[in-house]
């Protein structure tokens, strides 16, 4: 007997019946725009070195980041994020490689700009845990403390170095108090007005960041939880968001990005700038550990996991998977 009316009326299941359908009715999108390559050189290196937390990650030669610059070109990525590494023998107290023109980071930054000019942006890491033989993010004071404004002094120099070697655009992610506006004064100062400033104004003291560790051959002994952010707070979060924007932010990041969605989605939905997320490397290592032992499909994994970020309210995504996703988008 067929009945009208009866439940169920409303069948949200018709909009989800095929493929065709699901594209049509999709609300968020990943195109390769959205995606930074973060990649990382080493100094020295004749050939690159896959990073051992990291599977199919490398420190490249200067030689292969050309060409994986080219590559994240071609299947338009829309950036590559640079971070330098210097051989040990050069760090030092002061990181003094982050502001020598011919440190490593300055050398690569040259030589991708060459590479691809203006057609792919070129970013740079603004910090000084590369660098310094002690491993964080700024300079010690007499008494093993990080010095926040001795480091802004560092923060200015490294700026204007990175800009006059090609970056257009830095990125701050020692979490110093003040380093946006004082990066912009002094990248204004030098006729560097259009060199913008992504600001890592959300990144939280995690445990996700160790395989990072590995990639950057860190010198850190301890933590960094006296200047990176707490993982129970998000008003402390809100905050820096809007210091980092009075200080001149052109855009703004969140960092990690995984666990740290509704955080990343409370800045999204609060600004009128683009929103960055990192998906940082122990969120790579695990979904490749997990697929490299058949436990998940890591094709639709990774996708998944970048919608999600999409979805939380990300414009632009720092990923080590940016140029195969791209191709495959």
């Amino acid at each position: 007997m067929t009945s009208y009316g009866s439940f169920p009326g409303a069948r949200p299941r018709r909009l989800r019946t095929s493929p065709a359908m699901r594209r049509m009715v999709a609300e968020n999108r990943l195109h390769p725009a959205d995606l930074i390559l973060p990649a990382f050189v080493r100094e020295g290196a004749s050939e690159p070195v896959e990073i051992g937390s990291m599977p199919g990650v490398y420190q490249h030669t200067r030689d292969s980041l050309k060409k994986a610059a080219v590559e994240a070109l071609e299947a338009g990525v829309a950036g590559i994020m640079l971070f330098g590494v210097p051989e040990e023998s050069k760090k030092d107290a002061q990181g003094t490689p982050g502001t020598d023109p011919d440190g490593i980071l300055q050398v690569a930054l040259r030589d991708v700009r060459a590479e691809v000019g203006d057609d792919l942006l070129v970013m740079s890491d603004l910090c000084l845990d590369e660098t310094t033989d002690h491993g964080h993010c700024g300079v010690l004071d007499g008494q093993g403390r990080v010095d926040n404004d001795a480091t802004l002094e560092r923060y200015a120099e490294m700026a204007q170095v990175q800009a006059d070697a090609g970056a257009h655009i830095v990125g701050p992610s020692g979490m110093m108090d003040g380093q946006v506006g004082v990066i912009r004064d002094a990248l204004d100062q030098v006729g560097h007005e259009d060199v913008a400033i992504l600001a890592y104004t959300v990144k939280y003291s995690s445990a996700f960041y160790g395989p990072f560790r590995e990639a950057v051959g860190s010198s850190l002994k301890g933590d960094r939880k006296t200047y990176q952010q707490d993982p129970a707070n998000t008003r402390e979060s809100m905050r820096e968001l809007a210091l980092d924007l009075a200080e001149g932010a052109d855009m703004v990041m969140v960092k990690p990005a995984g666990p740290y969605l509704d955080v990343l989605a409370r800045v999204a939905d609060s600004v009128d700038v683009p929103v960055a997320a990192y998906q940082i490397s122990g969120e790579y290592a695990m979904i490749t550990a997990a697929a490299e032992r058949g436990w998940i499909d890591r094709d639709k994994a990774i996708m998944e996991s970048l919608l999600g970020i999409k979805r939380a309210g990300a414009n632009m995504i720092l990923t080590y998977w940016a140029t195969e996703v791209a191709r495959q988008l």
